[in-house]
C-alpha cells in the first residue's frame, strides 16, 4: 500500500471521527432535552401530559423509521441551507445529527425510566422542584445507562457515516466505496472495514469501562 493511500486513509479516519463526534454532540444538545421531555410527560413521569407525550412520541417514531440513506437525500435542501453544499464531511454532519436526535431522545427516555422511583419520591417529599429532580436526581442516577446509550449512539453513527460515502459524504465510507467498490481495489475496502470495526469496538470498550466506574451497584 503506497504512502498516498495510507495518507488518504488517515485523512478518512480524521473525517469519520469529526463527523461522528460533532454529530453526536449536536445530537445530544437536542436529543437529551427531547428524551427528558418524553420521560417527564409520560403517564408515569413527574408531570404527565398525554397530549405533549403523544406528539413527541410520534415525532420520535417517525424520525427513527426513516432509513438514513433516504433521510440523507431527503434533507439535501436543508443541508445546503445550513452548510452551503450537500456533499463532503461538513455536509454529512447535518443528516447525521438529524438522524441521531430521535434515536438519542428515545435512549435517554429509556435510561431515565430505569431510575428507582423511590429516589424520585424521596426528592419530591423533600420539596425538590421538577428541575432539581431532573438535574440532580434523574440525570445523575441514570449516568451509567446514559453512557451505555451514548456508546451505542457512537457505534450507530459510525455506521451511518459509512453509508454517507455512497453519496460523497467523505470519511472511510467514501474511501471504501470510491476505491474498494468502483475501482475494485479490494485491499483498500478491507482495510477501511477493519478500521471501522476497530473504531466501534474501541468506543464500546471505553463506554463500558466508564459506565462501570459510574455504576454504584458495582462499586
Amino acid at each position: 500500500m503506497s504512502n498516498a493511500v495510507i495518507k488518504m486513509i488517515v485523512t478518512g479516519i480524521g473525517e469519520t471521527l469529526l463527523m461522528v463526534f460533532v454529530s453526536t454532540l449536536f445530537g445530544y444538545i437536542f436529543g437529551l432535552p427531547l428524551g427528558v421531555c418524553l420521560y417527564v410527560n409520560d403517564k408515569d413521569g413527574i408531570k404527565p401530559n398525554a397530549l405533549i407525550y403523544r406528539i413527541l412520541d410520534i415525532i420520535v417514531n417517525i424520525g427513527r423509521s426513516i432509513p438514513f440513506i433516504i433521510l440523507l437525500i431527503l434533507i439535501i435542501p436543508f443541508t445546503r441551507l445550513i452548510v452551503g453544499k450537500s456533499y463532503g464531511t461538513a455536509a454529512t454532519i447535518v443528516p447525521l445529527t438529524v438522524s441521531a436526535i430521535p434515536f438519542i431522545g428515545r435512549m435517554v427516555e429509556s435510561s431515565l425510566k430505569e431510575v428507582d422511583k423511590g429516589v424520585i419520591e424521596a426528592a419530591q417529599s423533600m420539596g425538590a422542584s421538577n428541575f432539581q429532580i431532573i438535574y440532580k436526581v434523574l440525570l445523575k442516577e441514570a449516568r451509567p445507562s446514559l453512557i451505555n446509550g451514548a456508546t451505542i449512539c457512537l457505534g450507530t453513527i459510525v455506521g451511518y457515516s459509512a453509508m454517507a460515502g455512497a453519496v460523497g459524504g467523505g470519511g472511510l465510507g467514501d474511501i471504501a466505496i470510491r476505491y474498494g467498490y468502483y475501482r475494485y481495489q479490494t485491499d483498500i475496502m478491507i482495510v477501511t472495514v477493519i478500521i471501522i470495526v476497530l473504531m466501534v469496538q474501541l468506543f464500546q470498550l471505553a463506554g463500558n469501562r466508564l459506565s462501570s466506574s459510574l455504576d454504584k451497584r458495582k462499586n
